[in-house]
């Protein structure tokens, strides 16, 4: 039901609003004069008289407009901003508990589950940076292992999204990953939706994996079709060569993490990799991306639904101090009267 512009959670309460006129119908308290013509006409009285009752109806209006729940309802507008739809697919392997790996520095043997050096910790400290840039951004989140688990669909809901970022870094990884089954995921958000501007894949990982000819092929036609752009941010797990790197030695040439990034390389899509060899590089990565990542969005805002009570009980709440105000001082003048 509609009244006021306003909608309202107990529209039944509205029809209790013919009490308003109560205030005009009390007991006549006139005294009958003989003659009539004694009595002064006080017209000040009679506005002040007629301004009580209309204080009164107001009060018994407003309480029972509070009463009722009016709200605005939530609305979804559409504005133009500049930013990206961003899927973050993040590796919850056993690997991204290991201490980060920089060039020259030996990996640590023992896990860092819990501290502040371990991938997954830095992944999700920079991650949130990049969210807290990016205003107009829709974001989505897939974690996975073994298994992909779109945890977050794509929303601008911003709180959403770090809720979401940091219960990714909790717990311990599992043993196994599937990139494949988490890159079909992210497309798949993707080809649900309608087309907004920018649309990006972000994947944070440690390693590589060698896809199946099948998911091969279902990645290059999700993607294409879907206009996608894929960033990977490799935290790798040794030191090292580059994935970018090439050498003659054909075991490099023949690691996972060398062969995913030739297939990425394949798939005629926008594609970057940031070899991540320090925290100031990941800092960098995630500067780079924001800054590519530009492009006239058309967003859509979901405006939450809007309690309108306050206005209606503070009115209620002042008129009433005015009558009781009111009250004492007809009680005062009266006593000053009669001494």
């Amino acid at each position: 039901m509609t009244l006021l512009g306003l909608q309202w959670a107990s529209p039944m309460m509205l029809l209790l609003l013919p009490l308003l006129l109560l205030p005009w119908f009390t007991h006549n308290q006139d005294k009958t004069v003989a003659w009539s013509h004694f009595v002064p006409v006080d017209p000040l009285s009679n506005l002040i008289g007629l301004t009580f009752k209309t204080l009164a109806s107001v009060v018994i209006a407003s309480l029972i407009l509070t009463l009722a729940g009016p709200y605005i309802p939530e609305q979804t507008i559409e504005r133009v901003g500049n930013g990206a739809e961003v899927v973050i697919l993040v590796d919850r392997s056993r690997s991204m508990d290991d201490p980060f790996s920089t060039r020259g520095k030996a990996l640590a043997v023992n896990r860092t589950v819990g501290k502040g050096d371990s991938k997954r910790r830095l992944a999700k400290k920079y991650l949130m940076e990049f969210v807290d840039k990016r205003p107009d951004d829709r974001f989505g989140f897939v974690l996975f292992s073994d298994k992909a688990l779109d945890l977050l669909p794509l929303t601008y809901n911003k709180d959403s999204i770090r809720a979401t970022i940091n219960a990714s870094a909790l717990g311990k990884g599992l043993s196994e990953t599937n990139i494949a089954k988490a890159m079909i995921k992210a497309a798949e958000m993707y080809e649900k939706e309608s087309y907004h501007g920018s649309r990006t894949v972000l994947l944070v990982s440690d390693g590589g994996q060698e896809f199946s000819a099948e998911d091969k092929k279902t990645i290059a036609e999700l993607y294409k079709r879907e206009t996608l752009t894929l960033y990977w941010i490799y935290m790798r797990s040794t030191t090292g060569l580059s994935i970018e790197e090439e050498s003659d030695d054909d075991s490099w040439s023949k690691t996972p993490e060398k062969r995913l990034h030739k297939f990425f390389k394949s798939l005629d899509i926008p594609y970057r990799v940031f070899d991540i060899e320090s925290v100031k590089s990941f800092s960098e990565a995630i500067d780079t991306i924001d800054k590519q990542q530009d492009q006239t969005l058309i967003v859509e805002e979901i405006i939450p639904r809007v309690t309108k009570t306050e206005p209606f009980f503070w009115l209620a709440m002042m008129t009433m101090l005015i009558l009781v105000l009111a009250q004492f001082y007809t009680a005062w003048g009266v006593r000053k009267a009669h001494e």
